[in-house]
């Protein structure tokens, strides 16, 4: 991904062009990244963070998260070309982690911090580190406890441990979290016994699912909504979450 923009007299963003191999998700990124820098200044256009893309676009699929993090970095890459001229190449900070995609320490712990990131598939979703040969999974634990041992002890240091509340989801991060756990810790179960089920809708606290293949002539399908289904939901996504089937 490459992005080129140029200035007005009153040094603020007046066009800017990209150009990108890549996916439709990393062609979005690209797209609505020179949408939200026109007539922005520099010091305004690189405090845009990737989850500023992401919410541009209505959010982006968890394995699709590392296309607005490569659009942050077109952005700071471009601009680092802007102010020295193009006589500074910009270059990798830190210790390569991941060789089969060239992420280093830094880039990793980055996007960890910015996004709350706490297992290695979110890493690699992220910024695809960990998305190859897996032999760099070690290193890539290695520094999520130690960013998340940082983080907790900032908050005790705030003295905010007892107090601090879990920000609310927004709708977006919701149902995306609802997905993903129907899909890792609801749906692997289904499948092996011949079953599956689907994501219908979701509507408040009311999340609508319907029931796949030998699910669906279940005749304990009620049990399987109540006490797996609804039971995992409350227990990763929300305890107020109520599921009810979707007859198709």
């Amino acid at each position: 991904m490459r992005l080129m923009f140029k200035l007005d007299g009153q040094g603020r963003i007046a066009e800017v062009k990209f150009q990108t191999f890549g996916c439709g998700s990393a062609i979005a990124s690209s797209s609505a990244l020179t949408e939200m820098i026109k007539g922005k200044t520099l010091a305004e256009a690189e405090k845009i963070t990737n989850n500023d893309i992401a919410a541009f676009l209505g959010g982006l699929p968890e394995q699709k998260m590392h296309c607005s993090v490569m659009g942050r970095e077109a952005l700071e890459a471009a601009i680092e070309n802007y102010r020295t001229g193009g006589k500074v190449k910009h270059q990798l900070e830190g210790k390569m982690i991941c060789t089969c995609f060239g992420v280093t320490d830094t880039e990793i712990r980055r996007v960890i911090r910015e996004n709350d990131l706490t297992t290695v598939e979110e890493v690699t979703n992220y910024c695809k580190a960990g998305g190859g040969c897996r032999g760099c999974h070690r290193d890539i634990e290695a520094i999520i406890a130690e960013e998340g041992g940082k983080a907790r002890q900032q908050v005790v240091k705030n003295g905010a441990a007892a107090a601090e509340k879990p920000r609310p989801l927004t709708n977006i991060q919701k149902i995306q979290l609802i997905q993903q756990t129907l899909d890792q810790q609801v749906r692997p179960a289904l499948q092996a016994d011949g079953g599956d089920l689907e994501l219908i809708d979701v509507e408040g606290v009311k999340v609508l699912v319907a029931l796949r293949g030998m699910c669906a002539q279940c005749h304990a399908s009620g049990v399987t909504m109540a006490e797996v289904v609804q039971a995992k939901l409350r227990e990763f996504v929300s305890p107020d979450l109520v599921v009810e089937e979707h007859k198709s």
